[in-house]
C-alpha cells in the first residue's frame, strides 16, 4: 500500500479534500470538472518519466514550449484534441478515443477511434 500525501500543515491530503467538499460544494464540483484532465496529466507524466525525457524535450517533440507542457501536466488545463494527439506522436504512440456509454443494466457500450 502506498503512503498517502501528508499536506506542509501535517494533515491527510484526503482527509482535507474531503473537509474542502464538505464546505464547500463549488470545490467538489470543480475537482469533478478537472478531473479528465488530472488523468490526462497524470499519463503524460508517466509516460515521460518512462522513456526518461524532460518537459523541455517532450516540448521539442511535440512542437510547443515547456511552459506549455507544465501547463498539460498541471492537470488543471483542457488540452485539445490536436495537442493530445501531438502528445501521442511523441511518444510514439497515437491518440485513441474512447466513450463510454451505460447501455443498460450491467452493460457498456463503448466506441472507441
Amino acid at each position: 500500500m502506498v503512503d498517502e500525501p501528508i499536506s506542509p500543515v501535517g494533515s491527510r491530503v484526503s482527509d482535507d479534500v474531503a473537509r474542502w467538499e464538505a464546505e464547500d460544494p463549488r470545490f467538489g464540483a470543480e475537482r469533478d470538472r478537472l478531473r479528465p484532465y488530472r488523468e490526462v496529466a497524470k499519463l503524460v507524466i508517466v509516460l515521460r518519466t518512462r522513456q526518461g525525457i524532460s518537459q523541455e524535450e517532450l516540448a521539442r517533440r511535440v512542437g510547443t514550449s515547456k511552459s506549455a507542457i507544465v501547463r498539460l501536466e498541471s492537470g488543471r488545463h483542457k488540452p485539445s484534441m490536436e495537442t493530445l494527439r501531438r502528445v501521442a506522436e511523441a511518444f510514439g504512440g497515437r491518440l485513441a478515443v474512447t466513450i463510454d456509454v451505460p447501455d443498460g443494466p450491467g452493460h457498456t457500450a463503448v466506441g472507441a477511434l
